[in-house]
Order: C-alpha cells, then structure tokens, then sequence
C-alpha cells in the first residue's frame, strides 16, 4: 500500500487539483457547506489525506490563519462567522475532514497544511449584496497551494462590525502582508500562495495572538507581544506598528503613542500610500465633535506635516465619503474636505503648501460601501495621502 501511495503523490505531483468553483448565489450557511466541501473533496486526491485514510485516523490537522474582509483587510464579526460555520461543517463530517487548529507558531511548526480564507463583497443591483467566499489550503513545507475552492453568498443580515482591533485603528491596516493572504485565499492549486505573505507566516501568528490579546483588553500584555513580533524577521509590519500605538494610548503612554504614530506615518509614505480615519461632522469640514474620537487628530496632523516634510514627498491628499446623500454633495464634501486637510497640513509644515494637492472622490472609492455611518463603513469616510512624483 505504501507503494500504491508513493506512486499516487509522483502522479499528483504533476496533476494539481482543480479548484472548486460555485457561482450559484446561496445563502451564508449554504455556501460555507458548498465552499468547505469543495475544498475538502480536493484533499482527498493528496497523499498527505490518502496516508491519514490508510493509518485509519479519522482527521487530518490543519492550522488556519483568522479569515479577512478582503476589501478592507479586517477581521470582523462575520470573518468570525466564517470560521465557526467551517469548524461546524468539517465536524459534521463523517470522514475525509480535518480538523482546525489555532493559528500559532507551534501549531505551525507541527502541521502540514495552513488554511486561508477571504469574503469579498461583490457590487450588483441597488440594494442587493452579495459576498464571495474563497478558501484555500497551503502546504507550509512548499508554500503550494494544493486545493482552492469559492462560492456565492446573499449578504442577508450578517453583522459586517470589525474587531476592536480594526474599529480602533487610525489607519487602514492593509500593507503587502495583508494583500499577500487575500493573493492566497484566490490563488489556483498547483500554485505558489503568495510569497511575502509565506516568508512572514511564522510572525503573523504572533501579531495574530498579540491583536487577540488587545481585543480582550488586556493592553500590557498585548503591546508586549507586539513588540515581540517586530523584534521577530519580518516583524515590521502595518500592522505591528498598530497595535503599537493603540496599546499606548489605552496605556495613557501619549509621548510612545506619537512616536509611534510617526513610524505608522513613515512606514505609509514608503508604500506611497496612507489611508487615516478622520471623521468629520456630518456634511462639514469639521472634526467629529466627541473628543474622544477627534482627540488625537492635532497629534495625527503634526506626525503626517513631520514625516512628510522629513520624506520631501509631494502628496495627493484624496476625501472619501460614505455611499449616503447625492453623488454631486458627496463630490464636493470630500473636496471640501481634502482641501482643509491641505490648509491644516500647510500649518504645521508651509512647505507642504506646494507639495500637495486636494482631490475629492466622493463615494467612488468605497471599501465598505455599506452607507450605515457607524463603525461598519468608517474605512468609507477617511482621508487618503498618496505619494507621487513631484514636479
């Protein structure tokens, strides 16, 4: 049998799987079962699975990395859902499964398999919503992924709220890394998983345990483990440097919090990209009210002037609005906006006066596209500076 075996992995070798695709639109529950199945099914062409049938153990273990949003690059509470919707099915099933283990550095220094997995919200008819599901298994030892499989969901009802982690950040937590995994989730078996996103796999289990930590509101603890991933080889990270600050605010540590809202600021501008959620009063130029969301504004303001003038970068300074109200307003709002953040940036650094310029969107570049003004689409409403050559 064990020849049977070695035969079957040099065949497989050359004959990757196909993946599994559903474009039926289904509701949430169905289209986990139909996704989780396809996927499932495909491992059972692996030697790896073939090997666990032999040795009569029921399940194979596979480490899986928290599923994302990936539009917004968030874990929210239907990321979440996902997830528990998958453990239930593989439980349900009978044989030809495997079971999930957390995502930790051991775990996957024990395990073969990495499981990945993404909802995208699909744009279609006014008012209708749609999200697809896309999951794929990796083998840690080769990076390859080995079974890929999506399907349709109708976006009925599901709570679409991020963790603390992401509700609290300043920014849009969404750098190479992040874009690496959600390459993955979609990539075709037989094909490498994206490999800026493999190389720090080992690291992200520990900002995964570290932002766990934060949304248990256990601060030291948390900026702890934060600081020991980026101590780590490809620690330095969007969103290390994050949790960084947002463990330091909630520590009352503002002079560390600045600090290291600067890196935040530098680490954009390197990437020719920031996206920072500042909210404004309803249909004004002005800062949202509540102090305790606008508080750090001025500090943001003084970090982005800083690092800006420091880098010598020339900016596009783009206002995003949420998907309520009239194209036309929304057009003018966001200009309005991004001019006065021109003004309030030129403040603080003149020579960014003739480095930047204003752009408004509107609601054209929603991530989130919800238009429920709450924490749901706060990522809709931010302010975005995009480097580009000066001239």
């Amino acid at each position: 049998m064990l020849g049977l075996l070695a035969l079957l992995a040099g065949c497989l070798a050359t004959a990757p799987t196909q993946p599994t695709v559903s474009t039926n639109e289904l509701s949430f529950s169905e289209a986990v079962v139909v996704a989780t199945d396809g996927l499932v099914n495909q491992t059972q062409k692996l030697p790896a699975f073939l090997a666990v049938v032999e040795s009569k153990i029921t399940k194979k273990s596979v480490v899986v990395d928290p599923m994302l949003d990936a539009t917004s690059g968030q874990q929210t509470q239907t990321t979440q859902l996902l997830e528990r919707r998958i453990a239930e099915r593989l439980a349900a099933r009978k044989e030809g499964s495997f079971d999930l283990l957390p995502f930790k550095a051991d775990n996957l220094a024990r395990v073969q398999y990495l499981l990945t997995g993404t909802l995208t919200r699909l744009l279609g008819v006014p008012g209708k919503r749609s999200l697809q599901i896309n999951l794929a298994l990796v083998e840690i030892k080769t990076g390859q992924v080995v079974a890929q499989a999506s399907a349709l969901a109708r976006d009925d009802g599901l709570n679409h709220t991020p963790l603390a982690i992401y509700q609290d950040s300043p920014v849009l937590v969404k750098d190479k890394v992040v874009d690496g995994y959600i390459i993955t989730a979609l990539t075709a078996p037989g094909r490498a998983a994206n490999g800026t996103y493999m190389e720090r796999v080992a690291v992200a289990s520990v900002i995964n345990e570290a932002g766990a930590l934060y949304n248990a509101e256990r601060y030291p603890e948390s900026l702890a483990k934060y600081q020991e991933a980026r101590s780590q080889s490809g620690g330095d990270q969007l969103r290390t440097l994050n949790g960084i600050y947002l463990n330091n605010v909630r520590l009352g540590r503002m002079a560390e919090a600045e600090a290291a809202f600067g890196q935040i600021v530098a680490y954009g501008l390197r990437a020719n990209k920031l996206d920072v959620k500042f909210l404004f009063n309803p249909g004004s130029t002005e800062f949202w009210s509540d102090p305790k969301v606008s508080g750090p504004y001025p500090m943001w303001l003084r970090q982005i002037a800083k690092e800006s003038a420091s880098a010598r970068v020339c900016m596009v300074i783009v206002g995003h609005t949420s998907h309520t109200g009239s194209e036309q307003t929304n057009d003018t709002l966001s200009l309005q906006r991004a001019t006065f953040m021109q003004q309030r940036l030129a403040a603080e650094a003149t020579v960014l006066a003739q480095r930047t310029k204003p752009s408004g969107m509107g609601w054209r570049e929603n991530l989130v596209g919800s238009g429920t003004d709450n924490a749901v689409d706060a990522l809709d409403r931010r302010v975005e500076f995009r480097v580009e050559p000066c001239r």
